[in-house]
């Protein structure tokens, strides 16, 4: 048996996109499954369109996720004279023409189909005339000969079988007529020489994969096993596209999406296995399959990733989570002084409490991160004279502990509570003002621990606190 080849064949003419992304998850999770191997193939035939940058964000953004192809990238305009050797042998074997139709010709066409509301399939005027007939001024593209009755069936390994009638698909362009290959032939050569044994992708490829069926056919190729995905949609059932926000994977690691969360979601939408939802990596390339792919479109729900972020961050190794806040603040925000390191570690398991994201963390560890208390203009108003009472005795009891505990300070807590005649909120609002610049934050408790004895005093004597 032929050892399993897929492959992912994104174009650079524009970031990732989240769909992309799952098609290239899928294709990679069914090679491992079997043992198989997984390749990149650059389609990058589009010259005015494609670009480095975006062919560099591709494969960073599979790395990210961690998918790693086999091999080399395979770039596809190094193989162009390949692609248009197939289109001379099909020319040469009376499975392809010359079309000599002016660009004004072909736009008559399509206009009166237009008017008819329907399709506009190509009329075939070239098919069966001779070459002496050709105009002189006209360089032709080369059609292929597509069949024109009966039915074919694809063996679709997601959808069941897919039948078709066969005058639907037209004659289609295989060489333009400046002599540049188009997709559905350079996609078809490619997937042959590179051995591809599964072709998974979006269920909007399916027209192409009749067309490709023929032009495999007509070559007496070995067919490869056909799988199409249902597409993804947004959360109001239309169409993902590259302009929806939230659509390529910067979106999400901007806001502090986890790559291990992510890919969890990705492998989820759309894909089921009995009724489990998080799986590690190896459990993925275990029990992925094709079987528990659904045949209708998922929907991205923001709401779900979040969850599943969270999900996460709350079980993750702690030291991994660290390193995670460690780079997506190097990388978004601001990279976290080698002197706060140590504090933010140590509080991970309070400063974590109820994020979903990374940016969340980053956030509630802002009061340990800055060097100088930032106040709110609204709460530093909530200072008044008592407020001030409570934190400049809080500050004479606390110089008195030598170790910082919850025990230790919550004597004192009580004392000022009784003392002031208030309750937990009239000291503990004024101590979190004057320690991290809002009333909103971690417990009070937590806050004093994280930051430390010479920390606490210095903010606690902040002159800004008047």
């Amino acid at each position: 048996m032929k050892k399993v080849a897929t492959r992912f064949a994104p174009s650079p003419t524009g970031p990732l996109h989240i769909g992309g992304v799952r098609t290239a998850l899928f294709n990679w999770l069914y090679s491992k499954n079997q043992k198989g191997d997984f390749y990149l193939r650059v389609e990058d035939t589009d010259k005015e369109r494609s670009k480095n940058e975006y062919k560099d964000q591709i494969v960073k953004s599979l790395k990210w996720i961690g998918i790693n192809y086999d091999g080399e990238e395979y770039i596809q305009s190094k193989k162009v004279e390949n692609h248009i050797k197939i289109a001379n042998e099909l020319l040469k074997n009376g499975h392809a023409y010359k079309c000599y139709c002016s660009s004004e010709e072909i736009e008559e066409q399509k206009k009166r189909a237009r008017q008819k509301k329907i399709p506009y399939i190509y009329d075939r005027k070239w098919r069966d005339k001779k070459e002496t007939d050709a105009p002189k001024d006209i360089k032709p593209v080369i059609r292929f000969k597509s069949k024109t009755d009966g039915t074919s069936i694809l063996k679709d390994l997601v959808q069941g079988d897919v039948e078709i009638d066969n005058n639907t698909i037209e004659d289609f362009i295989i060489l333009r007529n400046d002599g540049t290959p188009t997709y559905n032939l350079s996609a078809s050569v490619d997937d042959h020489q590179m051995n591809m044994t599964h072709i998974i992708r979006g269920d909007d490829h399916k027209i192409n994969t009749f067309k490709q069926i023929q032009i495999y056919q007509a070559m007496k190729w070995e067919l490869p096993s056909f799988a199409h995905i249902p597409l993804i949609h947004t959360i109001e059932g239309k169409k993902l596209s590259k302009r929806d926000k939230a659509s390529t994977l910067d979106d999400y690691s901007k806001i502090g999406i986890m790559p291990d969360a992510l890919r969890n979601y990705l492998l989820r939408l759309g894909w089921s296995y009995k009724d489990k939802e998080i799986f590690t990596l190896d459990e993925s390339i275990k029990h992925f399959n094709l079987e528990g792919i659904g045949k209708s479109p998922s929907k991205l729900d923001m709401s779900r990733i979040l969850s599943m972020n969270e999900y996460y961050i709350k079980n993750i190794d702690e030291s991994e989570l660290f390193n995670q806040l460690s780079d997506y603040s190097k990388l978004y925000k601001s990279e976290i002084k080698s002197d706060k390191k140590d504090k933010i570690k140590k509080s991970l398991t309070f400063l974590k409490n109820k994020a979903k994201t990374l940016e969340d963390i980053f956030n509630n560890s802002q009061y340990i991160m800055v060097d100088e208390v930032n106040f709110d203009q609204d709460d530093i108003k909530l200072i008044d004279d008592k407020a001030k009472k409570v934190i400049s005795d809080f500050n004479t009891q606390f110089n008195s502990i030598d170790k910082l505990s919850k025990e230790t300070l919550e004597p004192i807590v009580n004392e000022l509570i009784k003392s002031n005649d208030t309750n937990f909120k009239g000291v503990g609002q004024p101590l979190r003002i004057a320690l991290t610049g809002s009333k909103f934050g971690p417990g009070i408790y937590d806050i004093i621990i994280s930051l430390g004895k010479e920390e606490v005093t210095k903010r606690l004597t902040n002159k800004k606190l008047g």
